[in-house]
């Protein structure tokens, strides 16, 4: 008889929730419970955006990072997955050692990354480094990390190859010998200028002018007010009412869940969103758009090898990009045949295998992070301040709000004044901040 494990996630934007829920239930796929917890910030998703998701909790709440440490060491968990930006890693982690200075029996963190790692690569590892599992999503993610530890002369061992989570769906069946569907799939900052995403829009409207055969969808990721992992100053949905005569008949404006929409998806296009990665494990024709350049900035760097970089004057006369097999190995996209031609390929094996071993230790060490006082002490603090917690990782006073006995109404209170100050910062930045820059041009 198995025992029921008690499962907890932390997450601080939809796409963190998405993936850190679904490598829950990768690393722990039988009996358990599974607690959501959402850091409280510009990102908080809302309930539409979790809906999205298509991922549940068996119980759900906002917390602060202080607050988060509180729950943590009242309530018994065994496992907690850090669905965060790397700062706030770095943070939990902190506030997890001045929990258990010592060997105890203390809760497992895996912390590892949403997606694409085409920026901050050593700044982003440097912070979640103290995990005892870092998940990196392919062979060529887990070479990386690895060598950006051993470079500082930190501790390597945690860091675990697994794939993306959500990779998965039916392959793609091609009906006929042209796309019916294209999907755009947009990004919420890539590329971050209002001249260069009213030029994907309208290239992507002019494909469907060109093709009135097919079916063009922008697959958007948030409402305007809504804010994703990313800040998006400029929302695809206010571009398309400035299109003259608006978007062609066959082609609109889409949400959803991204699995979903791949289901009747020809040919994904994008500048470099995560969902090339869905689309290429699918079988789906994608491109990686080369119009604005192949650069860092972008993210599309990341795809060269891939077979899939294209302009939509290509993807206009045609041509519908297949992914190279090595390259897509080399990613974690498509995992390498069994063998034997029996048991199909797990890439959660190894990182279930070494949370097992974990778990079955009578007391764990204190988590240690590479960044200490001692490595950082100009950097540190700045990180563990802006979570509210002291250079040694406890709560500053009155990071943690008292609750108790407080009345219904006043909780109810609270929360609509603080997603009120959230809707006027989202109002700030999507619309008060654009005007004033471009005042500033004049």
């Amino acid at each position: 008889m198995s025992i029921r494990k008690r499962v907890a996630v932390l997450a601080d934007s939809d796409t963190r929730w998405k993936w850190g829920a679904l490598t829950a239930r990768r690393l722990v796929p039988d009996d358990h419970d599974l607690t959501g917890y959402l850091l409280r910030g510009r990102a908080t998703p809302t309930a539409r955006q979790l809906g999205e998701v298509g991922v549940r909790a068996d119980r759900l709440s906002e917390v602060t990072c202080a607050e988060f440490l509180a729950e943590i060491e009242r309530e018994r968990h065994d496992v907690i997955v850090l669905a965060l930006v790397g700062g706030a890693v770095q943070a939990v982690l902190h506030g997890a050692r001045a929990l258990w200075p010592d060997p105890a029996r203390r809760p497992v963190f895996v912390t590892g990354y949403v997606g694409v790692v085409y920026e901050k690569l050593a700044d982003g590892l440097l912070l979640r480094h103290g995990a005892d599992l870092v998940l990196a999503n392919s062979r060529h993610d887990a070479e990386r990390f690895r060598a950006v530890y051993e470079g500082v002369g930190a501790d390597a061992a945690a860091v675990t190859e697994t794939a993306l989570p959500f990779l998965g769906g039916a392959p793609y069946e091609r009906a006929g010998s042209r796309a019916h569907t294209v999907v755009f799939a947009v990004q919420p900052s890539v590329p971050d200028s209002r001249a260069d995403r009213a030029y994907l829009l309208e290239r992507a409207a002019g494909h469907a002018r060109l093709h009135p055969e097919r079916e063009v969808l922008i697959k958007l990721r948030s409402k305007p007010g809504e804010h994703t992992t990313h800040l998006e100053e400029q929302p695809y949905q206010r571009l398309a009412e400035r299109i003259p005569g608006g978007l062609p008949a066959n082609c609109r404006l889409v949400y959803g869940n991204m699995g979903e929409v791949l289901d009747g998806t020809d040919l994904l296009v994008t500048v470099s969103s995560t969902a090339a990665l869905e689309s290429l494990h699918r079988g789906v024709p994608t491109a990686v758009l080369t119009d604005l350049g192949i650069r860092e900035a972008l993210g599309n760097h990341h795809f060269l090898g891939s077979g899939c970089l294209a302009s939509w004057d290509q993807l206009d006369a045609g041509l519908l990009p297949q992914g190279d097999p090595d390259w897509l190995r080399s990613q974690g996209v498509r995992p390498p045949a069994d063998p034997a031609g029996g048991t199909p390929y797990d890439a959660y094996a190894a990182a279930r295998d070494r949370l097992v071993a974990l778990l079955a230790e009578p007391a764990l060490p204190a988590p240690a992070p590479y960044y200490t006082l001692e490595t950082a002490p100009g950097y540190l603090p700045g990180i563990l301040a802006r979570q509210h917690l002291r250079p040694d990782g406890t709560p500053l006073p009155g990071a943690v709000r008292e609750t108790a006995g407080e009345s219904r109404l006043r909780r109810r209170l609270r929360s609509y004044l603080r997603e009120a100050a959230r809707g006027a910062y989202r109002h700030g930045v999507q619309r008060v901040a654009p005007v004033i820059r471009r005042l500033g041009e004049l």
